[in-house]
């Protein structure tokens, strides 16, 4: 009944799998780095006052993207490889003459993934978020010298029930908040009525106080004007506050908290969530690729169907990522909750897994 019947065993085997997750995780990062390298060189080159030093700039912010990205796939590989790589060798039955099962001889191979799992987790959150961030606002500026400080943005359109807002300029915060050149766009039943616009806006209790108003009747065509008036509405000020969140470039543990503000400003949150989920769960996905690989290490390899075997076990572990990435996409057009679009696929494929696992070899 113990998990680790041969604790030389399965250091073995951790260590078979962590030396192979590792090489294909470096080789694929210097591959696929030298060919974003190739394509991007010269539009960093391109930047006045950019030099050869500024191409090394480039590439440790794009490398942490890569390695987030493919570490997933470097770990289904390395499965692949080693679990092939010990039924070749007949290892696979000594350990079962030994007395092991398929899941003893799993679970040093899941215990590793768990940890190269922690450690992506880590990697993505404290590295992989800044250098996305800063290479977005670098690429954005053409690759030129960033300014010191960047103003942050703020919405500038803003929907309250059927109405909606867009203010040029936007000031302050909380009952302080000032918008300038305000247009309101007043709808009934998806139907435009009349359009507002004014001079200044600032919130009042169940609305907001406009100065220098000019009132557009859409049935009439005409046009008032008037000193000020109160414009009943929904839309409070913290809408125009709250910045634009890209949950890939903010830390999961500062993204729940600014879940919590949009919330507060009656924003939809739902990609926001799933994409928080999908933080857990995204590196959570290691774990899973021994057991889909494990498809390999069982059978002979003398019938002739190890090749076979480990085609099948790839084919289970890119449907893996395709279904997650599906139910990720479904989560950001609202079709699913974000808890379910976030963790399906895993829980999923690791009931497929275990049944394939059970059914054929224990």
């Amino acid at each position: 009944m113990s998990l680790f019947p041969s604790r030389t065993i399965a250091w073995y085997t951790a260590r078979m799998f962590l030396v192979r997750v590792a090489a294909f995780i470096i080789g694929l990062t210097i591959i696929l780095q030298s060919l974003d390298l190739l394509s991007e060189s010269g539009k960093v080159l391109a930047a006045p006052g950019n030099t050869e030093a500024d191409l090394w700039v480039y590439v440790s912010l794009r490398a942490p993207q890569i390695i987030q990205l493919f570490l997933p796939f470097s770990v289904l590989l390395a499965t692949l490889v080693t679990l092939a790589t010990l039924n070749q060798n007949s290892e696979v039955v000594i350990f079962k003459a030994a007395g092991l099962s398929a899941h003893h001889i799993l679970a040093p191979l899941m215990l590793a993934a768990l940890g190269v799992a922690a450690a992506n987790f880590v990697w993505n959150e404290r590295i992989a978020t800044r250098s996305s961030a800063t290479l977005k606002a670098w690429a954005d500026n053409e690759f030129r010298k960033l300014p010191e400080t960047v103003v942050p943005r703020v919405q500038t359109w803003v929907r309250g029930g059927d109405d909606l807002f867009h203010a040029e300029q936007v000031s302050g915060s909380g009952a302080a908040t000032r918008l300038g050149d305000v247009t309101i766009y007043d709808r009934r039943g998806n139907r435009l009525v009349q359009v507002v616009m004014a001079a200044s806006a600032t919130p009042v209790a169940g609305g907001w106080a406009l100065n220098k108003v000019q009132l557009f009747d859409v049935a009439s065509g005409g046009l008032e004007r008037r000193e000020q008036l109160t414009f009943a509405t929904d839309v409070v000020a913290r809408q125009f506050t709250t910045v634009t969140i890209n949950p890939n470039f903010i830390a999961l543990w500062d993204l729940w908290p600014q879940i919590a503000e949009q919330k507060a400003a009656g924003k939809s949150t739902d990609v926001l969530e799933a994409a928080a989920w999908h933080k857990i769960s995204g590196p959570m996905s290691a774990v899973l690729m021994p057991l889909l690989g494990a498809v390999a290490a069982f059978g002979l390899a003398r019938s002739g169907r190890l090749f076979v075997r480990a085609v099948i076990g790839m084919a289970l572990g890119f449907a893996f990522f395709v279904a997650d990435n599906f139910m990720l996409a479904m989560g950001n057009f609202g079709t699913v909750p974000p808890l379910m679009a976030a963790w399906a696929p895993f829980v999923l494929f690791l009931l497929i897994g275990e049944a394939v696992l059970i059914r054929t070899e224990e």
